[in-house]
This record gives structure tokens, C-alpha cells and sequence, in this order.
């Protein structure tokens, strides 16, 4: 008996164990062994499609890749992001749930965590910088046309700095990743924010930095875009044909972007919920089947996009049939 009273203090010493899973085994799984076969095929079909998506969206544009827009460039950047969720981290959830726990201990935890973050933190804030790219595009045209290639591949570097910059804060001792509450899974540990000033600290600057503020600024860019486009419609009439042609491209170019922010937002923003109520809530509040389905939902997202990519595709070879004169008007516009 002394033994096994023991045990969990020597663990706790080994490794750092969140409240909600000190008196339990961290990586057993919290479902019964149906819901956790269930989530696995789940997870494996949308693996899958994303893999074979996001891989197509990424071999297409390197066949053409010295003739991408910068914000074409920006949806590369997003399908690499989500090829790398895809293919890093997907395959670590999928085969745990198969196997009704965690198989990969904390240093697989850690890993999980961390790439999950990473790529998720870099295709929001790519995201971020196409709106950005969209809203100068349309509503600013002199900074617009300032624009060029070299400048996506500088915001892609910022990009990826700040993305690893808050993946790898929690390994400085400022933060932790941890399992899910369900057992197999990992994630950015919330419930820091119930044990003390500075968890709650790292909490609301991982919420602002990593999400609200990204929101913000994407809310904002396609609100004033709408504005604008509700005021330009007529001035745009008036120009010759490869202004229009121009300002359809951009607009196809803004549809799309707008399209991927959506479906970012609808599958994280749940997740984003259930992780401050459990943040900020009272412990334990947040029923285990229940925190399953937004993180579930949140994996799905790397999927949409390609679907976007092909469904908007379809209407701009409506405008590439003009041919070469459209895209040769398009260059003397520019």
C-alpha cells in the first residue's frame, strides 16, 4: 500500500502532471473504446483528403510557382501549414486512438503539442497577413501596387519566426504542453491558468497574441473591404478593360481568402471556448465527451482548404479562357 501511495508522487517528480490528471493514469483514455475507434476512422479520412489536398494545392503551384501573386503565395504558405498538421501530427492522435491511449509518452506529448501549435499559430497568422495583403490591395492602392514577391517571401519569414517563437515559449519553463483531458491527445496545458498568477499570465498572452489579435485584424481588413467594395463598384465601371479585368482578380483572390479565414475560424473558435472554460472555469468543469468534439472539429480544419482552392479555381478559369489577354492585361495594370 505504501508502494502504490508512492507512485504518484514519484511520477509527479518525473514529469509534470496537470490537476485534472495527478489522482490517474495522463495517457489512458478518458472514452470508452467505441467513441475512440469512431474518432480514429475520423480522423484517418480527413488525414487522408488533407494529405492528398493540401499535397495537390502545393504540387500545382510549383509548376507555376515563379507566377504567383503574393497573396497566392501567402495560400502556399497555408497549405504547407496544413500538410504539416497533416502529416506530423495526425498519425500521432490517429494511432492512439486506436490503441485507447496515449502511445508516445511525454516526449511524443511534447512533440504533438508543439507542432499542433506551430502549425496552427502559423496558418492563422498567414491568414492575418493575406487579409492584410487584401485589405491594402483594395482599399489602399498605392500601398497595393507597392507590393511585390520579395515582400511575401519577408512576410513569410516573419511568420514563421513568430509561429516558433510561441510554440517553443512553454519549453522555457513559462508554459508546458499536456494530454487532453480525454487521454489521447496533447495540447498547450490551459489548466496552468487554475494554479497560479503566472499561468494565467502565459494563458491570456497565448489567447491574445495567438488568437485574439490575429481575429481582430482579420475581422477588421475584410469589414473595411467590404465597405469599400460596396463604394468602388461603380467607380471600377468606369475604367478601361484591364482595370476591371484586374479588379476581378483581386476580388477572386479576396473571395478566396475570406472563404479560408471563415473556415479557420468556425473549426477553431469552438475549441478555442471549451480551452478557457477550462482555462478560467471551475476545475473539472468541462465534461470529458464534451472537450472531444471541438478538438475533433479543430483537426478538420486543414481539410477545407484545398476544397476552397478547387471550388474557387472552377470561376477563375471563367476569366483565364480570355487567356493570355487577360493575364497581359493584368501585367500592364500592374
Amino acid at each position: 500500500m505504501s508502494g502504490m501511495a508512492s507512485d504518484p508522487n514519484n511520477s509527479s517528480q518525473e514529469e509534470y502532471i496537470p490537476h485534472h490528471l495527478q489522482k490517474e493514469d495522463p495517457f489512458a483514455s478518458k472514452l470508452s473504446r467505441e467513441a475512440d475507434i469512431i474518432a480514429g476512422f475520423y480522423l484517418t479520412i480527413i488525414g487522408i483528403l488533407s494529405t492528398l489536398g493540401n499535397g495537390y494545392v502545393i504540387f500545382m503551384s510549383s509548376k507555376r510557382k515563379k507566377k504567383l501573386r503574393p497573396a497566392e503565395i501567402m495560400t502556399v504558405n497555408l497549405a504547407v501549414c496544413d500538410l504539416g498538421i497533416s502529416v506530423v501530427g495526425k498519425p500521432f492522435s490517429i494511432i492512439s486512438f486506436f490503441s485507447h491511449r496515449w502511445m508516445f509518452g511525454w516526449i511524443g506529448c511534447r512533440w504533438y503539442g508543439w507542432a499542433g501549435f506551430f502549425f496552427g499559430c502559423g496558418s492563422l497568422i498567414t491568414m492575418t497577413a493575406v487579409s492584410l495583403d487584401r485589405y491594402l490591395k483594395i482599399c489602399h492602392l498605392s500601398y497595393g501596387t507597392w507590393l511585390k514577391r520579395h515582400h511575401a517571401f519577408i512576410c513569410l519569414a516573419i511568420i514563421w519566426a513568430y509561429a516558433t517563437f510561441w510554440a517553443t515559449v512553454p519549453f522555457a519553463g513559462v508554459g508546458s504542453y499536456a494530454p487532453e483531458p480525454f487521454g489521447t491527445s496533447c495540447t498547450l496545458d490551459w489548466w496552468l491558468a487554475q494554479a497560479s498568477v503566472a499561468g494565467q499570465v502565459f494563458v491570456l498572452s497565448i489567447l491574445f497574441f495567438c488568437l485574439l489579435f490575429p481575429t481582430a485584424v482579420i475581422v477588421f481588413s475584410y469589414v473595411k473591404i467590404i465597405l469599400k467594395v460596396k463604394s468602388s463598384t461603380k467607380e471600377v465601371a468606369h475604367y478601361d478593360t484591364r482595370i476591371q479585368n484586374s479588379h476581378i482578380l483581386e476580388m477572386k483572390l479576396t473571395k478566396v481568402a475570406m472563404l479560408i479565414c471563415a473556415g479557420f475560424l468556425i473549426a477553431w473558435i469552438p475549441y478555442a471556448v471549451v480551452s478557457v472554460w477550462s482555462a478560467f472555469g471551475r476545475p473539472d468543469s468541462v465534461p470529458i465527451p464534451f472537450s472531444v468534439i471541438p478538438t475533433l472539429l479543430a483537426k478538420s480544419a486543414a481539410m477545407y482548404n484545398p476544397i476552397i482552392y478547387q471550388v474557387i479555381d472552377c470561376k477563375f478559369a471563367c476569366c483565364r479562357p480570355g487567356g493570355l489577354k487577360a493575364k497581359n492585361s493584368l501585367k500592364k495594370s500592374r
